[in-house]
């Protein structure tokens, strides 16, 4: 959790929209196996989800670069991460 007062970025909320949309596509791909619901609206609402997931992944992606972009190295006087390889870390 974040500290009280902390503004959430972008990022955490495309990461947040990503794991629920993923979470909802396959609670309603259960759903549609097990139950096989009759509903004229279920065909059209059950695969939302499914459409909306690589879309939010790509935004994610899109805006973990964008702020991985704008960083900066960490101060040299951090020992546990060498400047040099600051790129390569996760």
């Amino acid at each position: 959790m974040s500290a009280p007062g902390r503004r959430r970025t972008a990022v955490q909320w495309a990461g947040r929209l990503l794991c629920w949309s993923l979470a909802l596509a396959m609670v309603t791909a259960a759903v549609e196996a097990l139950f096989h619901p009759g509903a004229a609206w279920w065909l059209l609402a059950w695969p939302v989800p499914w459409c909306l997931t690589p879309i939010t992944a790509l935004a994610w992606g899109l805006l973990r670069l964008r702020e991985k972009a704008t960083g900066r190295p960490p101060c040299d006087d951090q020992e546990d991460l060498p400047a040099e390889d600051w790129d390569q870390a996760a």
